[in-house]
């Protein structure tokens, strides 16, 4: 017998004050002898007005590591409530991980000093995030466990740092430097900070709404296309990776290896077929999703300029949804990759506009190579 599942609480956070955008390359720091050529392009096409970054402003030191960042959002559940003393799992998601090892989750789990529990975490990019919440979902749908917590965060700005890209000239005039440089000086503008939390339980709020898990879709589409976001490599011409433990340690500093790097052709040709059309046409194929019956639509999207393509991939896999119904505070959250779905649901969770028996249909893609994420509750 499957367990229901319950979300009861969520919670975010997001470290120091909003930045604008024409602090941006004052906080992370200028490449170079002169401001970046691409930012106001980007941030132009992104939509994105303010984000947040683990650096103080004023001293430019990281304030927070990315495990403290996802202890914060944990401990704010504690504070609407949920018992963290008695939590049975703890899944922690995130892209870049504060080191090689030990694993996110028991670095997170040692920052909150919580009693002995089962500890995850869950690599990845984006989708990292939404697979630690299906491990705790699954979990208690089991009957295995009781409750459990998951998280998605990022601490990206450490690598978008200015020094960072030291060992190059992202300003050059030749076009192979020029190509190579809006890979990795293009994601300096679309990405940011913030943590987010869940408390899982198979029991639902008594007095409060909490939201159904219904199901949780992931698929990945590697074996059917090459790497598009990645970093600690450098991606070949045949499309293939070259790993950081094949180049020298000076050559990690020369080649700014560890920043990380998007191939954009690719992503503007594969990212909605792949993440949005394809999946739920099997979705829907699967008898698992009625488009016209979801009352929100809570997309993870990395730029503004994907949510017209959205739109049209949706429409293209049968599954239109009206744009009134969608959700999200990207421009003003900014993309925090694996935190992202979070953030969103926690606006919408406590802004008192849900509804008994409402469902909602969340989205969250990858690019990392290609996976894509789609998540179904019901308002109880």
């Amino acid at each position: 017998m499957i367990c229901p599942v319950y979300i009861n609480s969520v919670a975010a956070f997001l470290p120091n004050d909003p930045v604008a955008n024409e602090d941006m390359e004052r906080i992370l720091g200028q490449v170079g002898s002169r401001a970046s050529r691409v930012r106001k392009i980007i941030l132009r096409s992104n939509q994105i007005t303010s984000r947040y970054y683990a650096i103080d402003p004023q001293t430019g030191r990281a304030s927070h590591t990315n495990a403290q960042l996802t202890a914060e959002a944990v401990r704010s559940l504690g504070e609407k409530g949920c018992p963290l003393e008695t939590v049975d799992v703890l899944a922690c998601g995130t892209t870049l991980p504060d080191q090689l090892l030990p694993n996110h989750g028991v670095m997170v789990h040692g920052e909150l000093g919580l009693p002995p529990c089962e500890v995850v975490a869950t690599a990845g990019v984006c989708v990292s995030g939404i697979m630690a919440l299906k491990y705790g979902y699954l979990s208690l749908a089991a009957g295995d466990m009781r409750n459990a917590v998951a998280t998605g965060s990022e601490n990206v700005s450490s690598i978008l740092r200015g020094y960072n890209f030291s060992g190059e000239s992202i300003d050059e005039s030749t076009e192979k430097v020029q190509e190579v440089a809006f890979a990795k000086d293009f994601l300096r503008w679309m990405l940011s900070d913030g943590a987010g939390a869940v408390w899982l339980s198979n029991t639902a709020n008594a007095a409060s709404p909490s939201l159904r898990i219904d199901w949780i879709f992931q698929k990945s589409y590697a074996g059917q296309l090459e790497t598009c976001m990645y970093a600690g490599a450098e991606k070949s011409p045949d499309g293939s990776l070259q790993g950081w433990r094949s180049y020298l340690p000076h050559e990690w500093l020369d080649e700014s290896l560890f920043v990380i790097q998007q191939d954009v052709k690719l992503l503007n040709e594969k990212i909605i077929e792949y993440t949005v059309t394809k999946p739920l046409q099997e979705i829907i194929s699967l008898g698992k999703l009625t488009p016209e019956a979801v009352d929100w639509y809570l997309p993870h999207y990395s730029s503004g300029f994907f949510r017209e393509k959205v739109h049209a991939g949706m429409k293209a896999a049968g599954c239109h949804i009206p744009q009134e119904k969608w959700f999200t505070n990207l421009q003003t959250k900014g993309n925090t990759g694996s935190a992202s779905i979070y953030i969103i649901l926690e606006e919408l969770f406590y802004s008192n506009r849900l509804k008994k028996g409402e469902t909602l249909l969340c989205y969250i893609p990858e690019s990392g190579r290609f996976s894509t994420a789609f998540m179904h509750l019901t308002v109880v």
